[in-house]
């Protein structure tokens, strides 16, 4: 006769087997992987189904559509699109090396944490091509057809002309007129404070993600560097890469970076697996500014700036439900502030292409 526990034994084996490891990587190496929805949200005219197992992804001529809701879309590693409500955006090509969606209704930001030198992103906006060659946020608009640099850089293609417009400044799309011209970078929407939101929040998911992935011997020799196994923009055994990290807390995927630390163009922090134990480990030493505590080169878990520093005690409450208290929205799963579109120190990332700030 079996003992009476050996079911329930494994019952539980069986449920631990199927709860998902605290991180892991995105196996398609493809852009248009919907990472986050709310409302309603259409795929090629259906609504979209997401789950802890399953996000959809955007195809070649694939349209993503909006009515009453929001979504966000991850592009290459570093890029994310979101897109407000009544907003329809076609995926033209998905590749890595050339990402291209046009614009076709509403409203979209694109935040660059960073940008790799072999991956391209361009947002196609009527008779307007803007490329995201340059960490930043990004406003794109149908009507009017426009495009706001909040931070960084693009290069807009319009009737074979390429025109620069930097941070602060705003071009048509139109074709109408190729003049850059300044715009109020305070004169954001309930977009631009949900885009924030969204972009803390998953700046709150890189350490336990990168920290998962490091104890899983990512970047190590036998895994062939970060992206290996062809993770998301990685081909295994070519070097260090970075990656969409899946976080099974937060039910999302977030950003990892190949290496270093990087600042987000909203002034968040993510770490590589290289450098984010030293949140972990090192105890924070005080400053002298109240309020402020570092580990040398790099912020500890009581620097202000650094999103996640309220959170790390209690990470299961900031999970897919938790609610957002940013002005923009009070739907958003992040806990952001949404005042403003944020501080954020330029210069470049690593070799592999721009990113925000490397401490």
């Amino acid at each position: 006769m079996k003992p009476a526990w050996l079911p329930i034994l494994s019952a539980v084996a069986m449920a631990l087997a199927s709860i998902p490891a605290a991180a892991q990587m995105v196996v398609s190496a493809k852009s248009g992987v919907v990472n986050y929805t709310e409302g309603q949200v259409l795929l090629n005219d259906r609504a979209v189904e997401s789950s802890i197992t399953r996000y959809p992804e955007m195809k070649e001529t694939a349209v993503l559509r909006t009515e009453a809701g929001r979504v966000e879309v991850l592009l290459t590693p570093g890029v994310i699109l979101r897109m407000g409500e009544n907003t329809a955006l076609k995926m033209i090509t998905n590749r890595l090396v050339d990402t291209r969606v046009e614009l076709q209704s509403g409203s979209a930001v694109v935040e660059a944490v960073q940008t790799a030198k072999d991956n391209n992103v361009t947002v196609v906006v009527k008779n307007g091509a803007a490329a995201i060659t340059k960490a930043g946020i990004y406003r794109f608009d149908v009507e009017p057809a426009q495009v706001k640099v909040f931070r960084g850089e693009t290069a807009v293609e319009i009737s074979g002309q390429t025109t620069l417009a930097g941070a602060g400044r705003m071009l048509m799309l139109d074709g109408s007129s190729a003049a850059v011209e300044k715009f109020n970078a305070e004169d954001t929407d309930a977009l631009d404070h949900w885009s924030k939101q969204r972009g803390q929040l998953l700046a709150m998911a890189n350490p336990s993600t990168a920290k998962s992935m490091l104890g899983s011997g990512y970047g190590s020799g036998y895994f062939g560097g970060y992206g290996g196994y062809g993770g998301y923009g990685g081909m295994g055994g070519m070097g260090c890469n970075p990656y969409w990290g899946y976080n099974s807390w937060y039910a999302m995927y977030t950003y990892v970076p190949c290496s270093g630390y990087f600042m987000s163009p909203y002034g968040f922090g993510y770490w590589s697996p290289q450098t984010v134990g030293r949140i972990f480990n090192n105890p924070p030493v005080n400053s002298g500014r109240r309020g402020i505590t570092s580990t040398g080169r790099y912020p500890t878990l009581g620097v202000r700036s650094n999103s996640y520093s309220a959170s790390m005690s209690s990470r299961s409450s900031s999970s897919s439900t938790a609610s957002a208290s940013g002005s923009g929205s009070g739907m958003s799963r992040g806990s952001g502030s949404g005042g403003g579109m944020g501080s954020a120190s330029g210069s470049m990332g690593h070799s592999g292409g721009g990113g925000g700030a490397r401490r």
